[in-house]
């Protein structure tokens, strides 16, 4: 992998964070994507190797292109693709409004396609290409309380599923890695709902979650980055949903 050149969007914190790492310490040249310049040039000082900062709101209908654009002009096209920006959101079916499906949508489903179609033109021309698509287990099952959540990742799995199909000869592959409750700030925030709706203390809670995981824990970061390098060494996997989630779906 020594000099390919990767793209990872949410790369400031979290997940994101720790799969850039792991990118670079392969080798790749990581460009990291995110809204905050702050958290992404942290996360470059973490990298081991060349990357470069591009802030960007990934729901913007011009950011995959300029994003892409950018990367181009100082390394060529984008060779390996991680769409992991993304976020959450809470509520009782009755109490989700336009704009909280809207935004679910947005960012987990729409913004996901938009990169990867802009990724793939030139990943059939090379007859290489990975691209990883971070989902959650939310587009395996439905839980209470994240209908919004839900549809929109449940969406992006048959994105994958459908761009692994007509890729499958071209040498390029797609996938989709579906974490359980990860310990990122994300899972924070849903900590702080589940305070403010039930009046548990945070560290029930946070026990609630770890229980939803047969492990009894939460997830780490760099265990999904594990998943997500599988991926990118494999050309065999494709159209997968890979479960990282303590064996809570099978």
């Amino acid at each position: 992998m020594t000099g390919r050149v990767a793209l990872v969007t949410g790369a400031g914190r979290g997940i994101g964070r720790a799969i850039a790492q792991r990118l670079s310490g392969a080798g790749c040249r990581v460009a990291l994507v995110a809204r905050d310049r702050d958290q992404l040039e942290e996360t470059a000082e973490r990298c081991a190797g060349p990357t470069t900062v591009i802030p960007a709101d990934v729901t913007d209908p011009d950011a995959a292109e300029r994003v892409h654009a950018g990367i181009e002009r100082s390394w060529g096209p984008v060779e390996i693709l991680v769409a992991n920006a993304g976020a959450g959101h809470s509520a009782k079916l009755e109490r989700t409004t336009d704009a909280d499906w809207q935004r679910m949508l947005d960012l987990n489903l729409t913004a996901p396609f938009r990169f990867v179609r802009r990724a793939v033109p030139a990943m059939r021309e090379a007859g290489w290409g990975r691209i990883v698509v971070i989902a959650s287990t939310a587009a395996r099952i439905g839980e209470p309380y994240i209908a919004a959540y839900t549809a929109s990742k449940h969406g992006v799995l048959g994105l994958v599923r459908s761009a692994a199909a007509e890729l499958a000869r071209t040498g390029v592959t797609v996938n989709a890695v579906c974490p359980g409750y990860v310990d990122t700030p994300m899972t924070g925030q849903t900590v702080e709902n589940i305070v403010a709706t039930s009046g548990r203390s945070p560290g029930d809670a946070r026990a609630a979650l770890e229980r939803k995981q047969p492990i009894g824990r939460l997830i780490t970061p760099d265990e999904v980055a594990d998943a997500v390098w599988f991926c990118v060494g494999s050309g065999a996997v494709t159209g997968q949903a890979i479960n990282v989630d303590g064996g809570a779906v099978q």
